[in-house]
Protein backbone atom coordinates (compact mmCIF):
# COMPACT_ATOMS: atom_id res chain seq x y z
CA UNK A 1 0.00 0.00 0.00
CA UNK A 2 2.89 2.37 0.95
CA UNK A 3 4.51 1.19 -2.23
CA UNK A 4 1.23 2.22 -4.17
CA UNK A 5 1.25 5.65 -3.23
CA UNK A 6 4.68 6.57 -2.90
CA UNK A 7 4.36 5.92 -7.05
CA UNK A 8 1.15 7.65 -6.80
CA UNK A 9 2.63 10.51 -5.24
CA UNK A 10 5.94 10.64 -7.49
CA UNK A 11 3.56 10.36 -10.37
CA UNK A 12 2.33 13.64 -9.77
CA UNK A 13 5.47 15.52 -8.88
CA UNK A 14 6.75 14.57 -12.01
CA UNK A 15 3.59 15.79 -13.70
CA UNK A 16 3.66 18.94 -11.83
CA UNK A 17 7.09 19.83 -13.02
CA UNK A 18 6.10 18.99 -16.15
CA UNK A 19 3.27 21.27 -15.85
CA UNK A 20 5.47 23.84 -14.65
CA UNK A 21 8.31 23.58 -16.80
CA UNK A 22 6.08 23.83 -20.19
CA UNK A 23 4.24 26.64 -18.30
CA UNK A 24 7.95 28.38 -18.05
CA UNK A 25 8.86 27.35 -21.87
CA UNK A 26 9.65 31.01 -23.59
CA UNK A 27 8.35 31.92 -26.48
CA UNK A 28 10.45 34.73 -28.56
CA UNK A 29 8.69 37.48 -30.64
CA UNK A 30 11.04 37.61 -33.73
CA UNK A 31 13.32 36.01 -36.01
CA UNK A 32 16.04 37.21 -37.98
CA UNK A 33 17.07 35.52 -41.26
CA UNK A 34 19.61 35.98 -43.70
CA UNK A 35 19.18 39.29 -45.97
CA UNK A 36 17.24 38.98 -49.03
CA UNK A 37 16.34 43.01 -50.56
CA UNK A 38 12.70 44.02 -50.33
CA UNK A 39 12.19 42.70 -53.94
CA UNK A 40 13.38 38.98 -53.05
CA UNK A 41 11.60 38.55 -50.13
CA UNK A 42 8.22 39.34 -51.34
CA UNK A 43 8.73 36.95 -54.18
CA UNK A 44 9.77 34.28 -51.83
CA UNK A 45 6.67 34.92 -49.98
CA UNK A 46 4.47 35.04 -52.48
CA UNK A 47 5.99 31.36 -53.57
CA UNK A 48 5.69 30.16 -49.98
CA UNK A 49 2.23 30.44 -50.48
CA UNK A 50 1.48 34.34 -48.86
CA UNK A 51 -0.22 36.92 -49.88
CA UNK A 52 1.89 40.28 -49.46
CA UNK A 53 -0.66 43.52 -48.09
CA UNK A 54 1.62 45.85 -47.96
CA UNK A 55 5.08 47.60 -47.76
CA UNK A 56 5.58 50.35 -45.73
CA UNK A 57 8.04 52.42 -44.46
CA UNK A 58 7.52 53.10 -40.92
CA UNK A 59 7.99 56.53 -39.53
CA UNK A 60 9.61 57.72 -42.64
CA UNK A 61 12.56 55.76 -42.45
CA UNK A 62 13.16 54.85 -46.57
CA UNK A 63 15.94 52.23 -45.61
CA UNK A 64 13.49 50.06 -43.46
CA UNK A 65 10.62 48.21 -45.20
CA UNK A 66 7.73 46.68 -43.35
CA UNK A 67 6.15 43.76 -45.31
CA UNK A 68 2.41 43.06 -43.84
CA UNK A 69 1.25 39.61 -45.50
CA UNK A 70 -1.04 36.69 -44.74
CA UNK A 71 -2.41 33.62 -45.63
CA UNK A 72 -5.76 31.28 -45.63
CA UNK A 73 -4.52 29.60 -42.46
CA UNK A 74 -3.66 32.92 -41.21
CA UNK A 75 -7.39 34.50 -42.09
CA UNK A 76 -9.31 31.11 -41.37
CA UNK A 77 -7.92 31.66 -37.52
CA UNK A 78 -8.46 35.27 -37.02
CA UNK A 79 -12.42 35.07 -38.17
CA UNK A 80 -13.70 34.86 -34.93
CA UNK A 81 -14.77 37.87 -32.46
CA UNK A 82 -12.44 40.41 -32.45
CA UNK A 83 -9.31 38.26 -32.58
CA UNK A 84 -9.02 39.97 -36.20
CA UNK A 85 -5.42 41.08 -35.53
CA UNK A 86 -4.01 37.95 -35.40
CA UNK A 87 -4.46 37.57 -39.71
CA UNK A 88 -1.79 39.47 -40.70
CA UNK A 89 2.47 38.59 -39.99
CA UNK A 90 5.30 41.01 -40.94
CA UNK A 91 9.14 40.73 -42.48
CA UNK A 92 11.05 44.13 -42.08
CA UNK A 93 14.12 44.24 -44.47
CA UNK A 94 16.43 47.37 -43.34
CA UNK A 95 18.92 48.04 -46.35
CA UNK A 96 21.13 49.48 -44.36
CA UNK A 97 21.55 47.26 -41.27
CA UNK A 98 21.27 44.61 -44.16
CA UNK A 99 19.05 42.44 -41.92
CA UNK A 100 15.68 40.67 -42.01
CA UNK A 101 13.19 40.46 -39.06
CA UNK A 102 10.20 38.61 -39.39
CA UNK A 103 7.04 38.22 -36.64
CA UNK A 104 7.06 34.86 -35.28
CA UNK A 105 3.47 33.25 -35.65
CA UNK A 106 3.40 31.27 -32.54
CA UNK A 107 4.02 34.75 -30.70
CA UNK A 108 1.30 36.48 -31.98
CA UNK A 109 -1.22 34.09 -32.65
CA UNK A 110 -1.10 32.97 -28.94
CA UNK A 111 -0.96 37.03 -27.84
CA UNK A 112 -4.15 37.73 -29.91
CA UNK A 113 -6.34 34.39 -30.28
CA UNK A 114 -5.76 34.04 -26.72
CA UNK A 115 -8.47 31.10 -26.05
CA UNK A 116 -9.10 30.43 -29.45
CA UNK A 117 -5.49 29.77 -30.07
CA UNK A 118 -5.34 25.46 -31.02
CA UNK A 119 -2.44 25.67 -32.79
CA UNK A 120 -1.65 25.47 -36.69
CA UNK A 121 1.26 27.87 -36.26
CA UNK A 122 3.56 24.97 -37.30
CA UNK A 123 2.54 24.75 -40.48
CA UNK A 124 2.89 28.70 -41.04
CA UNK A 125 6.53 28.38 -39.43
CA UNK A 126 7.44 26.14 -42.21
CA UNK A 127 5.75 27.95 -44.91
CA UNK A 128 7.97 31.03 -43.55
CA UNK A 129 10.78 29.45 -43.35
CA UNK A 130 10.67 28.04 -47.12
CA UNK A 131 10.50 31.46 -47.98
CA UNK A 132 13.27 33.06 -45.96
CA UNK A 133 15.16 30.24 -45.03
CA UNK A 134 16.77 29.34 -41.46
CA UNK A 135 15.24 31.50 -38.56
CA UNK A 136 17.19 32.65 -35.75
CA UNK A 137 15.40 33.22 -32.61
CA UNK A 138 15.97 36.33 -31.17
CA UNK A 139 16.64 37.83 -27.52
CA UNK A 140 12.54 38.95 -27.39
CA UNK A 141 10.41 36.39 -25.42
CA UNK A 142 7.87 36.07 -23.16
CA UNK A 143 6.56 32.71 -21.16
CA UNK A 144 4.51 30.70 -23.17
CA UNK A 145 1.74 31.10 -20.10
CA UNK A 146 2.05 34.79 -20.18
CA UNK A 147 1.25 35.40 -23.66
CA UNK A 148 -2.65 34.62 -23.61
CA UNK A 149 -2.84 37.24 -20.95
CA UNK A 150 -0.37 39.51 -21.31
CA UNK A 151 0.47 42.62 -19.43
CA UNK A 152 2.87 44.98 -18.83
CA UNK A 153 2.58 44.98 -15.02
CA UNK A 154 -0.21 45.86 -12.22
CA UNK A 155 -2.76 48.30 -13.76
CA UNK A 156 -2.18 47.84 -17.12
CA UNK A 157 -4.46 47.09 -20.40
CA UNK A 158 -4.90 43.13 -21.19
CA UNK A 159 -5.15 42.18 -24.86
CA UNK A 160 -9.39 41.82 -24.27
CA UNK A 161 -8.67 46.00 -22.86
CA UNK A 162 -8.82 47.45 -26.54
CA UNK A 163 -9.78 50.92 -27.97
CA UNK A 164 -13.54 51.39 -29.47
CA UNK A 165 -12.70 53.93 -31.52
CA UNK A 166 -15.84 54.42 -33.39
CA UNK A 167 -19.58 53.63 -33.37
CA UNK A 168 -20.85 52.88 -37.18
CA UNK A 169 -17.75 52.71 -38.51
CA UNK A 170 -17.49 52.00 -42.09
CA UNK A 171 -14.02 52.47 -43.51
CA UNK A 172 -10.42 53.73 -42.62
CA UNK A 173 -8.59 56.95 -43.77
CA UNK A 174 -5.25 56.36 -45.72
CA UNK A 175 -5.02 52.66 -45.49
CA UNK A 176 -2.17 50.94 -46.55
CA UNK A 177 -4.33 47.70 -47.14
CA UNK A 178 -8.05 45.75 -46.45
CA UNK A 179 -8.03 42.06 -45.54
CA UNK A 180 -12.09 40.95 -45.46
CA UNK A 181 -12.33 37.72 -43.32
CA UNK A 182 -14.49 35.41 -43.34
CA UNK A 183 -16.73 36.35 -40.19
CA UNK A 184 -17.34 39.38 -41.94
CA UNK A 185 -14.98 41.77 -40.20
CA UNK A 186 -12.04 43.96 -41.81
CA UNK A 187 -8.58 44.74 -40.79
CA UNK A 188 -6.71 47.40 -41.99
CA UNK A 189 -3.42 48.88 -42.01
CA UNK A 190 -3.01 52.41 -41.52
CA UNK A 191 -0.78 54.86 -41.92
CA UNK A 192 0.00 56.90 -38.61
CA UNK A 193 2.12 59.48 -40.04
CA UNK A 194 5.80 60.27 -39.08
CA UNK A 195 5.46 62.09 -36.25
CA UNK A 196 2.81 59.79 -34.31
CA UNK A 197 5.45 56.75 -35.54
CA UNK A 198 8.54 58.55 -34.18
CA UNK A 199 8.21 56.70 -30.82
CA UNK A 200 10.00 54.13 -32.71
CA UNK A 201 13.22 56.16 -32.35
CA UNK A 202 12.87 56.04 -28.66
CA UNK A 203 12.54 52.66 -28.30
CA UNK A 204 14.01 50.76 -31.34
CA UNK A 205 13.85 51.10 -34.90
CA UNK A 206 14.62 47.74 -34.94
CA UNK A 207 11.44 46.44 -33.80
CA UNK A 208 10.09 49.15 -36.29
CA UNK A 209 7.68 45.85 -37.31
CA UNK A 210 5.06 46.81 -34.80
CA UNK A 211 3.85 49.21 -37.76
CA UNK A 212 1.56 49.94 -39.37
CA UNK A 213 -0.97 49.80 -36.55
CA UNK A 214 -3.91 48.26 -37.51
CA UNK A 215 -7.90 48.88 -36.98
CA UNK A 216 -10.52 46.60 -36.86
CA UNK A 217 -14.12 47.06 -38.18
CA UNK A 218 -16.31 44.68 -37.24
CA UNK A 219 -20.06 44.63 -36.21
CA UNK A 220 -20.48 48.54 -37.33
CA UNK A 221 -17.75 49.70 -34.34
CA UNK A 222 -13.97 49.97 -34.78
CA UNK A 223 -11.32 48.52 -32.54
CA UNK A 224 -7.76 49.10 -32.17
CA UNK A 225 -4.94 47.23 -29.53
CA UNK A 226 -4.16 49.98 -26.79
CA UNK A 227 -1.23 50.88 -27.10
CA UNK A 228 0.05 50.17 -23.49
CA UNK A 229 -0.68 46.65 -24.18
CA UNK A 230 0.16 46.34 -27.99
CA UNK A 231 3.78 47.75 -27.45
CA UNK A 232 4.91 46.29 -24.43
CA UNK A 233 4.08 42.76 -26.25
CA UNK A 234 5.89 43.93 -29.18
CA UNK A 235 9.05 45.38 -26.93
CA UNK A 236 9.02 42.53 -24.25
CA UNK A 237 12.56 43.42 -23.22
CA UNK A 238 11.08 46.68 -22.61
CA UNK A 239 12.02 48.74 -19.25
CA UNK A 240 10.03 51.12 -16.68
CA UNK A 241 12.59 53.38 -18.06
CA UNK A 242 11.81 53.15 -21.76
CA UNK A 243 8.20 53.20 -21.19
CA UNK A 244 8.01 56.55 -19.43
CA UNK A 245 10.22 58.02 -22.42
CA UNK A 246 6.90 57.60 -24.19
CA UNK A 247 4.31 57.84 -21.54
CA UNK A 248 2.80 60.20 -24.09
CA UNK A 249 2.53 57.90 -27.06
CA UNK A 250 -0.36 55.99 -26.31
CA UNK A 251 -2.98 58.86 -26.02
CA UNK A 252 -1.02 60.21 -29.38
CA UNK A 253 -1.37 56.99 -31.40
CA UNK A 254 -5.48 56.79 -29.54
CA UNK A 255 -5.81 60.65 -31.18
CA UNK A 256 -4.26 59.66 -34.64
CA UNK A 257 -6.26 55.92 -34.88
CA UNK A 258 -10.08 57.52 -33.89
CA UNK A 259 -9.17 60.66 -36.81
CA UNK A 260 -8.12 57.66 -39.25
CA UNK A 261 -11.75 55.84 -39.12
CA UNK A 262 -14.49 56.94 -41.15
Amino acid sequence: MIKSISKITIALAVMLVSAVSLQAGSVNAYYSATYKDVKAVKSALGKAGFQVLSTYSPAGKSNLKVISYTNASLKSMASKPKRGFAAVQKVMVDSKAKTVLATNPTYWLKAFLQKNFKGGDAAIKASLTTALGKLTPTADKLSSGKLSGYHFMMAMPYYEDMLELKKGAKSVKNALYSLKLANGATLYGVNMGKSTEGFINKIGADKALVLPYTILIEGGKAYALHAKYYLAIAYPQLTMGQFMKISSVPDAIEKKLKQSVK
